[in-house]
């Protein structure tokens, strides 16, 4: 059974306003599959801010690209297991020791987080990876990443819409493909650089969409998210 246009999306709740994004999840609960909480959220209210959200009762994804040794990435994942959340982000530049160690101690929990592992971040282009060293193109950078993750254990990773059909092709439905740096059609691109339209992403592929400002931005959010789920469709 194919999962509902609006399952696909998840709102990202970038902002320390604990009573905004407790009051916008709520009113997007019929309109959105789930909420992703990020570094800005957690860094102003940690583990209590993520169980208000909760409250809300649609999936939360912890975004907070993890990327430390593996012992304290392990740790950070047996920490952040508790609050039940639906994925976790680690960073796949961590290497493959520490993608293994946070794979295995998100093992034995009764709701296992699904961890995802960032490939190249959507604020990235070429040229960016070549400013730290790095001489592959994007798409080949990201191939590599994901390949790794997979092999360390990760459900699924973190790509732009660029890289989705490659990852497809190469990895099957084996990986959980997530896609930030989606726009809907006039609005404005912003820090972003590799960004599709919600129908383009979804058309290549991707299993779930992160909007933010295009919903959150909105003068109304929910029907800002109703219609990006329509436009799904088409």
């Amino acid at each position: 059974m194919s999962t509902p246009n609006h399952k696909k999306i998840f709102c990202a709740l970038d902002t320390t306003d604990l009573q905004g994004a407790l009051e916008l999840g709520l009113s997007l609960k019929e309109t959105v599959g789930g909420l992703k909480v990020g570094l800005e959220f957690f860094s102003g209210h940690g583990p209590a801010g993520v169980r208000k959200i909760n409250e809300c009762g649609l999936p939360v994804f912890l975004d907070l690209k993890l990327h430390d040794i593996p012992n304290t990435v392990a740790g950070a994942v047996r920490a952040l297991a508790p609050l039940s959340p639906a994925m976790i982000t680690i960073h796949t530049a961590g290497g493959a020791a520490m993608m293994t160690a946070a794979a295995v101690a998100a093992e034995g929990y009764s709701e296992k987080p699904l961890l995802l592992g960032v490939t190249v971040m959507t604020s990235l282009g070429d040229e960016d990876l070549r400013d730290i060293g790095v001489a592959a193109k994007t798409v080949d950078q990201v191939k590599r990443l994901a390949a790794l993750a997979l092999k360390c254990g990760l459900g699924g990773v973190v790509c732009s819409s660029f890289e989705v059909a490659s990852l497809r092709k190469e990895f099957g439905n084996d990986l959980t493909l997530v896609v930030p740096g989606i726009r809907p059609a006039g609005v404005a691109k912003g820090d972003q650089k590799r960004v599709m339209t919600p129908p383009q992403a979804i058309a290549q592929g991707a299993d779930y969409l992160v909007i933010g400002r295009a919903i959150t931005g909105a003068a109304d959010p929910v029907k800002a998210a109703a219609d990006i789920a329509a436009s799904l469709s088409s």
